[in-house]
């Protein structure tokens, strides 16, 4: 299998990428930075926005961000298409009152977020970012860099581990960070630090844990990229790259959007959430921009498409019986369509032949992903996009291994295939 030049490249950015992007609040502004950097102007939902025709826009909520690029010849009828992922992983956030330990060690107070693949956080250096809330209302971004670790028992101390590890959530979950007396430190002002702002100014903060190894490609060919929080990075970064490549000689028929939701791994449910109101209140006001009245706005809406992307299960190798017998898709083989009769993804005929058109206008060839009937699966923003708003909707994704482990597998190729894609979806 040859891996080109080009997705070895996009490889390589994407690792830069992802360790930008330790934690959702952090993924979001380097969204917003790579855009500023291609023309794009950032708006404050505060602030009236401009009237949209022939306009490249960006707009931050928490660790959301939506960006979208008008054509010169849109209507009030014009259609939108949404490329939609999520900007947060499965791991820990720091609790309140976070700095513990005992018997000489320091030790973080953190929560499970989302459903990781506990044993995988084992024995691995551990950044802590995410966002600060100083004592004038200043949001300011943190990152420590490796500074954690949960330090596995030993097998001397544990001669049945292997025939199966089990991990108390709460006492076998708080990494360590340091020697000392914990009533005589302060993990926040480690985290302070690294900010480059006192301690004292901290009133409120959202931080959680990311895998401090950088991402890289290898294996035979150099087929393999692994690194931490592909699911969902890797889509985000797709997007971002397909949304910079268009946005500078756009001329296509619909307005073309990246939509970047946090919270997925938790349900949606909030502010910045793919259920909450972000994509619609950002819809609206494009939509008013161009001179809309309701009756427009369907129409609109009914011309309008959204990709839903996100990592799907490729076929593993040591447990093919886990996977339907069939529909095995693979390793870089190219990006998947996600498909299941109960609806946990939108896709449908009507838009699994869509995918595929968009797949052939990129030269890509794709593979499909369905569960095994004795596994369900899980779920993504499709479903949730479908039905607050309407759009018809198609679940997509690439295929990777080792989901929801502290670093995960993907195929080098396709991860700059997937890419390739949103950018013929979003030319239309």
């Amino acid at each position: 299998m040859t891996v080109t030049a080009d997705a070895l490249a996009h490889a390589d950015d994407l690792a830069a990428f992802v360790a930008a992007s330790p934690s959702s609040f952090h993924a979001a502004a380097e969204v917003a930075r790579r855009l500023r950097a291609s023309g794009f102007t950032e708006l404050d939902e505060a602030e009236a926005w401009p009237d949209q025709p022939g306009g490249r826009f960006l707009v931050v909520r928490d660790g959301a961000v939506l960006a979208w690029v008008v054509p010169a010849t849109a209507s009030a009828t014009t259609g939108v298409h949404v490329f939609g992922a999520h900007s947060d992983s499965p791991g820990f956030v720091l609790k309140p009152q976070p700095t513990t330990g005992s018997r000489g060690w320091l030790q973080a107070g953190v929560e499970v977020y989302g459903g990781p693949l506990l044993n995988s956080w084992l024995d691995r250096e551990l950044r802590l970012a995410g966002r600060l809330v100083l004592d004038d209302g200043t949001v300011v971004l943190a990152d420590t860099g490796p500074l954690l670790r949960l330090p596995q028992l030993a097998i001397h101390l544990d001669r049945a581990v292997n025939d199966g590890l089990t991990l108390d959530k709460q006492r076998h979950t708080q990494p360590v960070w340091g020697l000392g007396r914990a009533d005589a430190a302060d993990l926040l002002a480690e985290v302070a630090g690294a900010a480059g702002v006192a301690v004292t100014r901290i009133r409120g903060y959202d931080l959680v844990t990311a895998d401090a190894a950088p991402g890289a490609v290898f294996g035979k060919d150099d087929v393999f990229f692994a690194s931490g929080r592909l699911d969902d990075l890797a889509s985000v970064h797709a997007g971002t790259m397909a949304l910079q490549r268009v946005a500078g000689g756009f001329d296509g028929e619909r307005v073309a959007m990246l939509a970047v939701f946090d919270h997925e791994e938790v349900g949606s449910n909030t502010r910045s959430g793919a259920a909450g109101p972000f994509l619609a209140d950002v819809l609206e006001r494009i939509q008013l921009g161009l001179g809309a009245d309701r009756a427009d706005r369907l129409r609109a809406l009914s011309a309008s498409w959204c990709v839903s992307s996100d990592v799907g299960h490729s076929v593993h190798p040591n447990y093919p019986e886990r996977h339907d017998p069939v529909v095995q898709p693979v390793l870089g083989s190219g990006p998947i369509l996600k498909i299941n009769a109960n609806q946990r993804y939108a896709s449908d005929a009507v838009g699994g032949a869509m995918w595929r058109t968009w797949c052939g206008a990129a030269g890509v060839t794709g593979q499909e992903f369905v569960s095994n009937n004795a596994v369900p699966c899980g779920s993504t923003i499709g479903p949730i996009t479908a039905t607050r708003l309407g759009i018809r909707t198609v679940d997509v994704g690439i295929p990777i291994l080792s989901m929801h482990s502290a670093r995960e597998l993907a195929g080098t190729a396709d991860l700059h295939a997937l890419s390739r894609v949103a950018e013929a979806f979003f030319t239309g």
